[in-house]
């Protein structure tokens, strides 16, 4: 397996912390806000410290991007990308769709990733040519893959994230009417909408506003599963502010749409 010795580190890694941040959330959280008014907890730091050290010590030459400040230039030309709580408001809240995602960049591609659902007790993993996995408390690994045989939105479920930025989007004023399209639509957050899609129990994902840590692990999961991985702007990269997932026949009707295009196909 490409990757093999990457891939058991990042499984390690987000299923112990999940572990402690399931610990800090049993005890008192600190909970603060960044300059982008989104909270912060000292779950957060605790969980980037573990998983930036574990890296640290495993791959000593790669570069570190962390969502809370981890910052290391490569000098192996990789770069790990961690995002220590996926979801810090759903786990403030105690709301059980929160992620811990890690994925690693290479030549310009993400070539692993991995994102542990710890209440749900769920880890998703892929590597570059290896397919997209998922392991659970009843058993595992089970190989993933995107519904294929969804070809029509009105067949098919919609997950969509951050819907408060939305009305910011040149699309707004299409939305409803595009969403009554589908045969239902989901908001349970960016990294389970992701890995619904990967699985598929969902069949398109859309993320108006997102940074390369909310995106990594999901763009390569998305990608092994079998699923399409774009931004609006038809670019294919975690540093695209944004993205659509979806399975292959929804990709061209969900690019006419955030572009302003006939979302009727002829």
């Amino acid at each position: 397996m490409a990757f093999e010795k990457e891939l058991e580190l990042a499984r390690r890694a987000v299923r112990e912390a999940g572990d402690l941040a399931l610990a800090n959330r049993r005890r008192t959280l600190e909970v603060s806000t960044k300059p982008d008014a989104s909270p912060v907890t000292n779950a957060d730091r605790d969980n980037e410290h573990l998983i930036t050290r574990m890296l640290a010590e495993a791959f000593p030459d790669d570069g570190l991007l962390g969502e809370e400040g981890s910052r290391r230039p490569a000098r192996s030309g990789r770069q790990w990308i961690v995002d220590p709580i996926d979801g810090t408001k759903d786990f403030v809240r105690g709301i059980p769709f929160w992620a811990v995602l890690l994925g690693l960049e290479a030549g310009g591609d993400i070539v692993v990733g991995a994102c542990r659902l710890p209440v749900l007790g769920e880890t998703y993993y892929a590597a570059r040519g290896s397919g997209a996995w998922r392991e659970s408390a009843s058993g595992g690994p089970e190989r993933l893959h995107v519904a294929a045989d969804i070809t029509e939105i009105s067949r098919a479920v919609l997950c969509i994230t951050d819907a408060d930025a939305m009305p910011a989007q040149p699309f707004a004023p299409r939305l409803v009417e595009f969403l009554s399209r589908f045969w239902t639509v989901r908001n349970t957050g960016g990294a389970l909408d992701a890995m619904l899609v990967a699985s598929g129990r969902a069949d398109a994902w859309l993320e108006p506003s997102a940074k390369p840590w909310d995106l990594a692990a999901s763009k390569i999961i998305i990608e092994e599963a079998g699923g399409r991985f774009v931004n609006f702007d038809g670019g294919n990269s975690v540093y695209g502010g944004n993205c659509i997932a979806c399975v292959p026949a929804l990709e061209a009707e969900m690019l006419r749409f955030v572009r302003g295009g006939s979302t009727i196909a002829p």
